[in-house]
């Protein structure tokens, strides 16, 4: 057993390594001379800002098609999947950038593919129809057993899953909880007790109070009432006041809504938690679905499937009412400079509301002028070696208690590949010190050494020396990374006005939902969908 005497001599001769290591690490840092190559990109952000300065050319080629869903992200690409259910096969997906997908894009290396956003589902409840159905068709779900589904165990995220950064050493599990005193495991049992039971609660109207969709919640004014207090508020109400707690909280609102529980809804921040009750038949409630390149694989399986009914390098910068029946949609490709204009009878707006009014003639919604996009940066950092570090082994995701970053996720942490060294790992840092449009100004005018100014430092607090194992650095921004379910939002009228059509242009995309997530933009693409076929 150690004595102090012991345990200050040791902190003292691991201190002058330390020390060593790091004035060498900062002296590569403050060189800028990287031994590797690091790459800078992110949404086309260039071509969306068309939007604002306005394309006056005149299409002087017009096409005829029956329906224009605007937008290749989730939304977009669900509408496409579930009109092709129904039989209808005439309509095109317009995207603006060179590939679809939005914030579940993802990229590839020869070490593997990685996400640019969205990494992962949680295991879909049964409200979630439209996931479990298009799950099956894919062949994530395999079948049912006593009701409940059989996950294809490829999908499912592999062990270790977590592992956390605290007190000098890497503990299972998210939650703070090494040395930690009986206040807070009282604090933490009072919050995970009422998580609980949220879960099977429901409202005098008989529906859950959390689940997803949001819109099957319960509409009981008892539980809406959450939304107009922050989560932050919510807690220090119940007297939970452990900063390890609010800790964890506030870790979770960031990593699903991109900004802290000060500014995130009670409703929100307990809909993260108790809305998660997907079971299965293989696999525990809190298991998730992830891979490589994220929800780039769902993805992929939703391009295959509107393989011929995507247009990429297409925005689409003015839309106009033509008559009772018909509209006239003009579309700009960057690449080539020309315009095209498409005469059709249905549109689905799936692209973020706050483009609309530059895009829709007449169209004005105060609210969208008020939403909060936050936005994020992406590391992926191909590294020679796994990172290693005391205590529990690496995992699918790794946090840091110490950090404004959520960490990082093994990209290719499914391998099957045995022995395999080299890994490439996807850093996530929502940018919510200042409110959304400062940090997104000041993301735009950083260069690839500023971010790495921030990116590698915070590394080396997790593993010292990491950077001598990096080979390459490809970093992401997104401007507008998702919607963030600020307070008062989700259930306030606000909100309710998003949900309209006008002039009988149907919207699709998450932020009608207030929660940017998979099952959130799937179904507000068909839903849209539905609304078209029942013309």
């Amino acid at each position: 057993m150690y004595t102090r005497k012991d345990f200050l001599k040791f902190s003292s001769l691991a201190g002058l390594t330390l020390l060593s290591s790091y004035c060498g690490f900062k002296k590569f840092l403050t060189s800028k001379n990287y031994p590797f190559p690091v790459k800078i990109s992110g949404a086309n952000f260039k071509v969306g800002h068309l939007l604002r300065t306005g394309i006056s050319e005149i299409p002087k080629e017009t096409k005829t098609i029956e329906t224009i869903i605007v937008g290749g992200g989730i939304s977009g690409l669900s509408a496409g999947w579930y009109l092709q259910k129904k039989g209808h096969t005439n309509f095109l997906i317009l995207e603006m950038d060179s590939s679809v997908g939005g914030n579940s894009s993802f990229g590839q290396n020869s070490t593997s593919k990685y996400p640019l956003g969205a990494h992962y589902v949680p295991l879909p409840g049964e409200d979630a129809k439209y996931v479990r159905e298009f799950f099956e068709e894919i062949g994530i779900i395999e079948g049912y057993k006593n009701g409940l589904p059989i996950y294809n165990e490829f999908h499912l995220c592999s062990d270790p899953n977590e592992r956390l950064f605290f007190q000098g050493l890497w503990q299972e599990g998210l939650v703070p909880s090494r040395g930690i005193q009986p206040e807070d495991k009282k604090q933490y049992k009072e919050f995970f007790n009422l998580i609980e039971s949220l879960k099977t609660k429901k409202g005098n109207d008989g529906k859950p109070v959390f689940t997803i969709p949001l819109e099957f919640s319960s509409k009981d004014k008892e539980f809406l009432e959450l939304d107009k207090q922050s989560m932050f508020d919510f807690l220090q109400s119940k007297g939970w006041t452990s900063n390890y707690l609010h800790w964890y909280v506030e870790y979770c609102c960031r990593d699903d809504y991109g900004v802290s529980h000060k500014r995130v809804s009670a409703w929100a921040g307990l809909h993260y938690f108790a809305s998660r009750a997907g079971k299965a038949a293989n696999a525990d409630s809190q298991t998730v679905l992830t891979w490589a390149e994220g929800n780039g694989f769902l993805v992929n399986k939703l391009r295959e499937i509107n393989q011929d009914k995507i247009l990429t390098n297409a925005l689409t910068y003015r839309i106009i009412k033509l008559d009772g029946k018909n509209f006239s949609v003009d579309v700009y490709n960057p690449e080539t400079q020309k315009s095209i204009r498409y005469k059709t009878k249905n549109i689905i707006y799936a692209a973020p509301r706050f483009t609309a009014k530059k895009v829709i003639q007449g169209y004005e919604n105060p609210v969208a002028d008020t939403l909060e996009y936050s936005p994020w940066l992406i590391a992926n950092i191909t590294l020679n070696k796994k990172p290693s570090g005391n205590g529990a082994p690496l995992s699918w995701d790794n946090v840091s208690f110490y950090s404004r970053s959520l960490g990082y996720i093994v990209a290719n942490h499914q391998d099957l590949t045995t022995n395999r060294n080299q890994v490439v790992i996807t850093y996530y840092l929502p940018l919510d010190t200042n409110d959304p449009k400062t940090e997104r100004l000041t993301a735009y005018r950083k260069d690839k050494e500023d971010w790495m100014e921030i990116l590698l430092p915070d590394l080396e607090k997790m593993h010292r020396g990491i950077t001598n194992d990096i080979a390459e650095v490809d970093l992401w921004i997104w401007g507008h990374g998702m919607i963030s379910p600020s307070i008062d939002y989700l259930w306030n009228e606000k909100r309710q006005k998003m949900l309209s059509d006008f002039q009988g242009i149907e919207f699709a995309h998450s932020d009608m939902s207030g929660i940017s997530i998979f099952e959130e933009a799937q179904f507000r693409g068909v839903e849209a969908a539905k609304k078209i076929l029942g013309r």
